[in-house]
């Protein structure tokens, strides 16, 4: 059977309604369950504003109308940290916090003992890496279990995997802070992630944003190009494929979505995939990932002749040291070098840089 993936083109002054639309395209309804909780999954790449590269506030207003418009009103934000990004920080300054406070939705954070609690999972499969990487078991978020989850990323490229999307989304969520850990099998990790949550979650959905796409070596230090587009499916590997395609990548060409695709998780291939909507058979961003300075050393530690010795670097106190060398290129110097000038010209310039002034 064929996976739906809804793409619509939009603009600042209707975009609310038309990701309520795009849902229904979708048929978010038939995907998730009416009687369960749902859980938004934003997506913070950065707690920097960069455009491009975190859940936008108005894709957020969207899917929570959207939700409302199905009787779906038991909602709840769940937000997590990694050893480079600050939540509340980028909840505030990417102003999450707004439309979560307009519709008074709840906030929880899965590193908080009095909002969850991690406890071990046993897998129903063979796992591809995260057995290997976790030895002495796999924790996950007991508030996960039993709920539907909606994933909020957006259309951009990775330094490590090409793209990133819906399936990558699930990497915050469900893995702890020592998530870093999973790089060098960071394909297969995903493929784990899919798994679980096709197993622990009531349903899965995801709504993507490409009105300001990301291209370059993201997911931070990125090059935003507005491209005024929407996507939504239940189907994770369909919706990161169809992006992947658009982006100028060859969907199957991806270890993730390759791996994800032949363990029958979803549909990659682009003749099983039917899109509604707009009409992408000529779409092609083209665009390219490159490097940046964290993506040189990361292809030496966790993919290159470093591999074999990196659990000295990221098992130990060392793993500090690699924690401040990010922070100070991406926030202390990118940042404030590159970033603060792309993020003030696009609210200047951008319909969607001046529809972010407004919330």
């Amino acid at each position: 059977m064929k996976s739906k993936v809804a793409v619509i083109k939009t603009k600042p002054e209707t975009v609310i309604n038309d990701i309520v639309q795009l849902c229904e395209m979708a048929e978010m309804d038939k995907a998730l369950n009416p009687n369960k909780t749902t859980i938004l999954k934003d997506n913070i790449s950065w707690h920097l504003p960069m455009p491009g590269a975190n859940t936008t506030p108005w894709q957020l207003e969207g899917v929570v109308e959207a939700l409302h418009k199905f009787g779906m009103n038991d909602i709840v934000a769940v937000e997590n940290k990694t050893v480079v990004t600050r939540p509340t920080q980028g909840e505030k300054l990417n102003k999450f916090d707004i439309v979560y406070n307009k519709y008074n939705i709840p906030v929880l954070f899965n590193f908080k003992e009095e909002d969850m609690k991690w406890i071990k999972y046993e897998p129903k499969f063979k796992c591809e890496a995260l057995d290997m990487v976790y030895p002495d078991g796999i924790y996950l978020p007991d508030y996960f279990f039993d709920k539907n989850i909606i994933h909020l990323p957006t259309v951009k490229c990775h330094i490590y995997t090409t793209t990133t999307g819906a399936m990558k989304n699930a990497f915050g969520g469900l893995l702890n802070v020592n998530r870093h850990r999973t790089h060098s099998w960071i394909h297969k990790t995903l493929v784990d992630l899919l798994t679980i949550q096709k197993d622990i979650h009531s349903g899965l959905f995801a709504v993507m944003d490409g009105t300001t796409c990301g291209n370059g070596p993201g997911p931070r230090t990125l090059r935003p190009v507005r491209k005024d587009i929407m996507l939504a499916s239940s189907d994770q590997v369909a919706i990161d494929a169809v992006a992947a395609k658009i982006m100028g990548f060859d969907p199957m060409s991806l270890e993730y979505i390759n791996l994800a695709t032949e363990k029958g998780l979803g549909n990659g291939r682009p003749e099983d995939i039917e899109i509604v909507g707009e009409d992408i058979s000529d779409w092609n961003f083209g665009f390219e990932v490159g490097d940046n300075l964290a993506s040189s050393a990361g292809d030496i530690l966790w993919f290159g002749p470093l591999k074999a010795i990196q659990k000295l670097f990221f098992h130990t106190p060392l793993v500090k040291t690699f924690i401040c060398a990010s922070d100070i290129y991406h926030d202390k110097y990118w940042w404030k070098k590159h970033g603060q000038i792309i993020h003030k010209k696009w609210k200047e310039e951008s319909p969607w840089g001046q529809l972010f002034n407004r919330y």
